[in-house]
């Protein structure tokens, strides 16, 4: 089954990294409210990133992994600055 990770921002400025099989439905949820418990409380505003994968697992394990990044990090991914993104590696 088909998955993707993303990467939202909410209104506090802060970055929410989910996956899921279905990125239409799950971005419904969490704009309306119906998502997950952080984005609840931290109304997000907008998608800034995603993947699409082959397999859910793959996601979910790419989700993971993203988690764990520092926010400088996840910036680098999000505005696709590829060499600053291997830099951040090496720290």
């Amino acid at each position: 089954m088909k998955g993707y990770v993303y990467i939202l921002l909410c209104a506090d400025g802060s970055y929410y990294t989910g996956s899921t099989t279905n990125l239409d439905i799950r971005l419904a949820q969490h704009f309306s409210g119906e998502g997950a418990n952080y984005t609840q409380k931290h109304r997000p505003i907008k998608l800034l990133y995603f993947e699409e994968f082959n397999d859910i697992s793959k996601a979910f394990d790419r989700e993971k992994q993203i988690q764990g990044w520092s926010r400088r990090k996840k910036e680098a991914l999000i505005n696709e600055n590829y060499s600053d993104l291997f830099e951040f590696n090496k720290k």
